[in-house]
């Protein structure tokens, strides 16, 4: 039995690929674009991101606080990067972020975001008991960025 899960999610900015890429490339914003309650720090984050950078955080999940670091396992500016779990909650954490050139209706640059994750959860099977939980979690805490995103870059 497969024991990995998909979240995926998408939006839509009237802003030129490369400006959205420059914000995502700022380890910096994910604290600004992570919902308040998970007390969500960056303890350690390289000046520049690259392939192969670690970054750590600490953080709360449903009150319990840890440490997660991740490392950038693809850098493809402007177009894409991945972070992966090296140590953290999940058995596996696989982030994809792609940035597509999507004009707006009028016309003007757009970027498409497409944010794709592989995950699993610890403990397994037992671990699946909280799936319905976590899954409401991730898409929680998804849609919380998009309107910190839109809110930060458009000032909407």
């Amino acid at each position: 039995m497969d024991s990995t899960h998909l979240f995926s999610t998408e939006m839509h900015l009237p802003l030129p690929r490369d400006e959205v890429f420059e914000f995502f490339a700022d380890a910096k914003n994910l604290e600004r674009i992570t919902p308040p309650e998970l007390r969500f720090s960056i303890t350690k984050a390289p000046e520049a991101i690259a392939r192969g950078a670690l970054i750590e955080y600490r953080l709360r999940l449903f009150g319990i606080p840890f440490g997660w670091r991740t490392e950038i396992a693809a850098w493809e500016p402007p177009t894409m990067f991945v972070d992966r779990q090296v140590k953290g909650p999940y058995r596996v954490w696989h982030h994809t972020h792609t940035f597509l050139d999507e004009p707006s209706l009028d016309g003007t640059p757009g970027t498409r975001i497409l944010d794709v994750v592989t995950y699993a959860l610890p403990l397994w099977p037992f671990g699946e008991i909280a799936l319905p939980v976590v899954r409401g979690q991730v898409r929680r805490i998804f849609a919380y960025r998009e309107r910190a995103i839109r809110e930060i870059l458009l000032g909407a």
